[in-house]
């Protein structure tokens, strides 16, 4: 069973789960069956249903509970009984959530991949330095663009410029650690702690303020 991490703090619980199985096997690792097989009938290919199936087993494997999800027309997502905040990310392999039944969550996990340098221009800001992390600086941006996703799942408001209105404030990269960033959209002007994770398949960051 590929539960690839599940992390248990104070305020909230993660969880990441490797996509390894089938349909059938994602079906059967799961309660109320008949359910999930009705809600797959809306998806057209395989790998979407894949990728729905995982996150669903993921929530059922750290909460222990069925827990049918929802979206708001925004897109972001909630839980039917509504006392549980989610958040949900997934990539090339993997899923991600994050829950917690104490305050607003955010998460994001991002294939590593080089392509990110041809888009750097559209969210990194000029006082956002790319420091190298084992001698590669994909790292760096890949963290500041998942960073970026986190924070724009929390906030959940229209128009935001991830170069304009997120900022990221300097820190040195290492496999795993917290920095703070800023969002300056709403009146709030949010501070986030931004905790973070490198994996060679992954970045992941995710926040519970």
């Amino acid at each position: 069973m590929p539960l690839y991490l599940h992390r248990i703090a104070e305020n909230y619980q993660l969880g990441i789960w490797k996509i390894e199985e089938t349909e059938t096997e994602l079906l059967n690792l799961l309660p109320e069956k008949a359910y999930y097989q009705k809600e797959i009938l809306k998806f057209k290919t395989p790998h979407r249903i894949i990728e729905w199936l995982s996150v669903r087993a993921l929530l059922f494997k750290i909460q222990g509970k069925h827990h049918p999800v929802l979206y708001h027309e925004s897109g972001r997502p909630y839980l039917e009984d509504d006392n549980l905040s989610i958040s949900i990310s997934h990539t090339k392999g993997y899923v991600a959530v994050i829950v917690s039944d104490k305050t607003d969550v955010g998460i994001d996990i991002e294939h590593y991949a080089q392509r990110i340098h041809k888009v750097a221009s559209k969210f990194m800001r000029a006082d956002e330095p790319v420091d190298e992390y084992r001698g590669d600086t994909t790292w760096k941006l890949l963290l500041h663009w998942s960073a970026k996703e986190t924070m724009f799942k929390s906030i959940d408001d229209e128009g935001i410029d991830f170069r304009e209105h997120l900022h990221i404030m300097p820190f040195k990269t290492e496999e795993e650690g917290m920095f703070e960033s800023r969002e300056y959209k709403t009146s709030k002007q949010r501070i986030f702690k931004i905790h973070y994770l490198l994996n060679s398949d992954f970045v992941l960051t995710w926040q519970a303020e």
